[in-house]
């Protein structure tokens, strides 16, 4: 894997503020050809990372709402999260949201799997836990998803979620589910990659041997399970980065040394965002598509 490169837009925020700018960046990159946008599942960011700190921190939008609002504005791209955090919601309730929307959009939703990490939102909206147990609750809630998806009724009893006689229909679109992509450097979600995932993003791996590190954890449990050839691995930076031709060509010809099949871009939130994703379309993809 590795080429032809899948582009995806990436660094979209769900804030209120940027509504219209979030919307217009999307349908750009719909109508010019990227294969896929993903934003962020938060309804209270949090200050873990002082970075992240802003006034409007907690003036945000429900994503898969956002989603579903985005998706009938646009008629191609993908769309989806990176990532939800998976403990946050009832998890039937979520895969019934997503397999909706997947019927809604025609198959086109992406669900990002996470495990957590602003402790404010689970406190104000759901039941924070320490990473373990947060980790144990993302595996069994990402098993009862894909039986809900994929079974004509669901009998499950977990330590932290439990379904009787539970009947998902109409299934999602996309088959046997839609992607998932996952967006972890831990051991144990990478493992739950291999099982269950898509599409792979090591946010962390800041190096080529870190990047190749996470990809054969997630390959040797993808091979267990006869997958390998349904996974496919992400690359790009998380920080938004301005558009530069020669620098986005570096970046896309590493990303495929490194053998990765998606790269995700990240343009400044700001009134260059749309002519970023234009000039992004019209000279780094088709040198790579």
């Amino acid at each position: 894997m590795g080429f032809p490169m899948k582009f995806f837009l990436a660094g979209l925020g769900n804030w209120y503020n940027e509504l219209d700018l979030v919307k217009a960046a999307i349908m750009e990159a719909d109508a010019v050809g990227f294969d896929g946008a993903v934003i962020p599942d938060h309804y209270m960011w949090g200050t873990r990372e002082p970075s992240r700190q802003r006034p409007d921190d907690y003036v945000t939008l429900e994503s898969w709402v956002l989603l579903t609002f985005l998706a009938a504005h646009t008629e191609q791209i993908r769309l989806g999260t990176r990532v939800t955090p998976i403990p946050f919601r009832p998890p039937g309730m979520l895969a019934k949201m997503v397999a909706t929307l997947d019927i809604l959009s025609k198959g086109r939703v992406i669900l990002g799997v996470g495990a957590g990490w602003s402790k404010e939102e689970f406190d104000g909206y759901s039941e924070w836990h320490e990473p373990k147990i947060r980790v144990n609750k993302t595996i069994e809630g990402l098993e009862l998803i894909v039986k809900l998806w994929t079974q004509d009724e669901v009998h499950f009893e977990g330590q932290f979620y439990r379904a009787k006689a539970a009947v998902l229909e109409p299934k999602p679109v996309q088959k046997p589910y839609p992607p998932l992509l996952f967006g972890s450097s831990g051991n144990r979600m990478l493992r739950l990659a291999g099982k269950y995932g898509n599409i792979c993003f090591f946010p962390r791996a800041s190096t080529p041997e870190a990047y190749e590190e996470g990809k054969q954890t997630v390959l040797r449990v993808a091979e267990r399970f006869h997958r390998t050839d349904q996974i496919g691995f992400m690359a790009g930076a998380m920080g938004q980065t301005p558009y530069n031709h020669k620098e986005y060509c570096t970046r896309v010809e590493a990303a495929i040394e490194m053998g990765a099949s998606y790269f995700q871009t990240s343009f400044p939130r700001n009134e260059s965002l749309v002519t970023s994703v234009r000039r992004f379309a019209h000279e780094i993809i088709p040198s790579f598509s």
